[in-house]
């Protein structure tokens, strides 16, 4: 009820109004006080009729043929009730005195008038609110779906990360068991490389972006770790340039490609040859990776679970600003990654 005190002012109002309007060069102040009186009650039926019931139930829902037959319907009706004012006006407050009428009391049209320039003024108010409270809603939908397809990509993106973590270790683990059935005494230094991995994973990767030289000094953790694992079998070459600490990327972005790499790759004449090239221009992250395999084995590199997941996150975390190519001649499996306009980490 709260919205009572508020009607009842304008209400006032609009009875002060109907005395400036209809007293207009008139002495006759009984009168005027008395039929501003009775068309005030006509005109709130009026206006609470067409913003109550014609706006909300024809002329919103678009009903527009119905909304102009019950407007003219309403319109004869307030007409009928000002003449039977009149008609009041000229018996009771004149005496039949037609003299005594103000001019502007008399006339039908100014009547009109009159009651719907309060009505127009109303519906106006009561159409802008409309509108307001629709693209209020509107703007509460866009938000509650926009937040739904968030919440569904970091889900998403939340799997893909943990899809990461078993393949990576299964990897990993598989090189530890190896060096312990031989006894290597290399054992020992495997574990600590992992133990440095194991950290990167559990306390960085569910952060939404790292630092690209954290990303940079795992890769090589990781390849220091396979080194051991291959020993002479092992050519690698890892190129860095052009690396700030200011540069942000997803966490284990990079990994998957060298651990790929290193999975699917083939020695060949008992070699296995690897090159990695990372550097960022102009704010744009240039990766590339190469490595020997067989004719025969380009298929099962392609469809590897690391590159199929890495696909999937840098969908969800880049979008249309990465380009990834695939490519396979002779005996080598080539991967080249550009990510554009790099996340840099904002100051402050």
């Amino acid at each position: 009820m709260r919205f009572v005190p508020t009607h009842m002012l304008f209400w006032g109002c609009v009875w002060l109004f109907f005395v400036y309007f209809f007293g207009f060069n008139s002495e006759n102040k009984n009168y005027i006080y008395w039929y501003s009186s009775v068309l005030l009650p006509v005109t709130m039926v009026a206006t609470y009729f067409v913003i109550y019931f014609l706006i909300p139930k024809y002329l919103l829902r678009k009903k527009h043929f119905l909304f102009v037959v019950y407007g003219v319907y309403s319109v004869i009706g307030v007409s009928n009730l000002i003449v039977l004012a009149m008609l009041g006006g000229f018996v009771f407050m004149t005496k039949y005195n037609y003299e005594k009428v103000p001019l502007l009391g008399t006339s039908l049209p100014m009547a009109l008038i009159g009651v719907y320039l309060i009505v127009v003024f109303v519906s106006s108010i009561k159409l802008l609110k409309y509108n307001y409270e629709a693209l209020d809603r509107n703007k509460s939908l866009e938000n509650k779906i926009l937040e739904t397809q968030l919440s569904s990509k970091e889900q998403e993106l939340h799997f893909l990360k943990k899809q990461i973590h078993p393949h990576f270790l299964f990897n990993t683990l598989n090189t530890i068991y190896g060096f312990a059935l031989r006894k290597s005494e290399d054992t020992p230094e495997v574990i600590l490389k992992l133990s440095n991995l194991l950290d990167y994973i559990l306390y960085q990767v569910d952060k939404p972006k790292v630092g690209l030289t954290a990303e940079v000094l795992h890769i090589k953790e990781y390849i220091a770790l396979e080194k051991i694992r291959f020993q002479d079998t092992l050519n690698i070459v890892f190129k860095a340039s052009d690396i700030l600490s200011e540069f942000q990327v997803a966490p284990m972005l990079l990994i998957p490609f060298v651990e790929n790499a290193f999975k699917h790759g083939d020695l060949i004449d008992g070699v296995l040859d690897i090159q990695l090239d990372l550097k960022v221009v102009d704010g744009c992250l240039y990766f590339k990776i190469k490595n020997t395999v067989l004719g025969d084995n380009e298929t099962k590199v392609d469809k590897g679970l690391g590159l199929k997941n890495i696909r999937q996150r840098l969908d969800l975390v880049y979008a249309n600003n990465y380009e990834l190519k695939i490519e396979h001649q002779k005996n080598m499996f080539s991967v080249y990654l550009k990510i554009r306009n790099l996340n840099i980490k904002n100051e402050g």
